[in-house]
């Protein structure tokens, strides 16, 4: 049974986090087409509506992140049911944020992972076969489970090639929101940086 006190906490979070991402301009270079989410689940989450995020996800407004909404609970479908998967293979795992894959973007995540001895991953998207790809809801167990399966751990950065009418994305997985904020962050100066220099 969720406490009070854990929804409380998992939003004052989800909150805090939001605005360290929205506190650094670099970070609106990292927001894709599809723009970024943040998601944080409940410790015995079973159900999106057991994660929160934010309400029409997070963009861009005078070249600055600028959430759309608040934090709400279920409010994003697919990283909350990311989360639950990933959950299956790492128990740590609670949050999740998505941002702009490109190829600087790549290296700038290995160097990251090199420095923080984090696993760094890729999933091919073209490998998933067709009988997943077209039953609802089969797409990310079958994810989640071929990058186990490759790195015999869950990377906690990883990236998807573009797929048909998808865009390539990394992912962030970690403990809370403000963990996986703070990857991001670093990520978008080392970014900023390369692009600079």
């Amino acid at each position: 049974m969720t406490s009070t006190g854990e929804m409380y906490a998992v939003i004052g979070n989800l909150v805090t986090a939001v605005n360290m991402l929205q506190s650094w301009a670099e970070f609106a270079s990292l927001i894709p087409e599809v723009r970024t989410n943040l998601a944080y689940a409940l410790p015995g989450a079973s159900t999106a509506k057991e994660v929160a995020a934010i309400e029409g996800r997070i963009t861009v407004v005078h070249s600055l992140p600028q959430a759309c909404g608040m934090p709400a609970w279920g409010a994003s479908d697919h990283l909350a049911r990311r989360i639950l998967e990933a959950r299956k293979y790492d128990g740590e795992i609670s949050a999740a944020i998505n941002f702009k894959c490109e190829d600087t973007i790549i290296e700038v995540v290995k160097e990251y992972c090199s420095e923080h001895g984090l696993l760094f991953g890729w999933l091919d998207r073209s490998q998933e076969p067709e009988d997943v790809r077209k039953q609802d809801g089969a797409s990310m167990p079958w994810k989640v489970k071929q990058l186990f399966a490759k790195y015999g751990a869950l990377p906690r950065l990883f990236y998807e090639q573009a797929g048909w009418g998808k865009e390539p994305l990394f992912l962030a997985l970690g403990e809370d929101a403000v963990e996986v904020a703070s990857m991001a962050i670093e990520i978008a100066k080392g970014y900023s940086r390369r692009r600079q220099g």
